[in-house]
This record gives C-alpha cells, structure tokens and sequence, in this order.
C-alpha cells in the first residue's frame, strides 16, 4: 500500500472511531432514558439531557483522537496553522465564515419545527448553571467547532481527496458526521454540505471553524432563552 492510499486509510480509522465512540454513547444515553410511549422525537431529546456527560463525551472523543491527526498532518509536511488560515485572506474567509453560520442558523430554524412532535414524555430542560454554561462553550463552541472539523473537513480534503477524489470524500466524511449527531434528524448533514462549501470556497478550516463554533454558541443562547 502506498503512502497516498495509506494516509487515507489512517484518515478514515480515525474519523470512524471517533464517530462510533460518541454515536454509541448517545445511543446509550438514550437507551438509558427510554420510557414505553415515547416516540421517536422523545428519544432523541434525551441524548442531550444530561448535558454534563454529553458535552464530556465530545471533549474526549475529539481530544483523544485530535494527537492521531495531527501527527498525520505532521508527517505530510502539511502545517495545519496554515490550513486552518491564512494572513493574506483571513478577512474574507471570517466573512465567508459568518455566511455559513448565517445559513447554519436559518436551517436551524426549520429544525426547531420538528420540536412539536415531541410528547409529554420528552425531557424538559432546565437552566445551565454557569459550571454548566462553561463547558457548554468548550465542548460545542471550541472542541467541535475547531477539532470536528479538523477531522470532517481537514482530513477528507488533504487524505481521503486524492485516493477517492474530492466531492466522494467530502460526502462520505459528512455521512459520519450527521450519524455522529444523528438524534437531529440529517440537519448536521445539510449544514455539513454549507460547511464543505464555506471550505472549498476559501480552502481554509477557518470558515467552517466560524460556522461550527458560533453555531455550538448561539446555542447557549438559545437554550437559556427557550428554558
């Protein structure tokens, strides 16, 4: 097996891992919470409930398994600083960035729609304390928002591009990650094609960095609002 072949197969290790490890533990949390009645709108809002294991499952998930794709990028000779930006273009990529989280935002709105199907039976949340609040932000809005797409975007165009060709890897690598949030219906897949295309159209991880991350904090916001 040659190197190119190689570093496309370590990409895709590392990614599956780490998609089966948090998909599997949301499905545990759900399975723990599950009551006869409950459909499944009811199911997947308890993968979420308790915030504290959930937003620790992404940090070490991601955290773990960060080392291993970074030392990829290392032997390559990629520098990642310089994939995630660039001087030169920094303020169009943040524009292009902002866009992206403008559209994530939009989409997130027909989502929230699908709220209404939920029962009685479904987990009413409560307010975040600040402890609470605090590893909200580190989990959603820097660990996913940087870290997630290091390995969703970043890997499948620098390793997985050149063996299986660029639109196939970025589809296959946004597959994983809408099963890895699979209890919110394919949204993370359709605002995963909106951060692909904030990607390719800058060729900076910033873009979708700034999507990703605002969107993990607007998130706050919003769950204080409607709690």
């Amino acid at each position: 097996m040659n190197d190119t072949k190689q570093n496309a197969r370590r990409a895709l290790t590392l990614t599956t891992i780490l998609t089966l490890f948090i998909a599997g533990g949301e499905l545990l949390i759900a399975y723990d919470e599950y009551m006869p009645g409950m459909n499944f709108l009811d199911i997947t809002n308890y993968v979420t409930s308790n915030k504290y294991i959930y937003f620790l499952l992404l940090i070490i998930g991601n955290m773990v398994l960060l080392p291993g794709a970074v030392l990829l990028y290392k032997e390559n000779g990629i520098s990642l600083k310089n994939e995630i930006y660039c001087k030169e273009t920094l303020g169009k990529d943040i524009v292009t960035g902002f866009i992206a989280l403008a559209v994530t935002e939009i989409l997130g709105l027909l989502v929230s729609l699908t709220y209404k199907g939920r029962t009685e039976l479904a987990f009413h949340g409560e307010k975040p304390d600040v402890e609470l609040m605090i590893m909200w932000f580190i989990a959603l809005g820097l660990v996913s928002g940087i870290v997630k797409e290091i390995f969703f975007r970043g890997l499948a165009k620098n390793f997985c591009a050149p063996v299986l060709g660029e639109n196939t890897a970025f589809l296959l690598f946004n597959i994983m990650f809408a099963m890895l949030d699979w209890h919110n219906y394919g949204y993370s897949f359709v605002i995963g094609l909106v951060w692909i295309w904030a990607y390719k159209k800058t060729g900076h991880l910033i873009a979708p960095m700034i999507a990703h991350g605002g969107a993990g904090i607007i998130s706050i916001f919003y769950f204080l609002i409607v709690s």
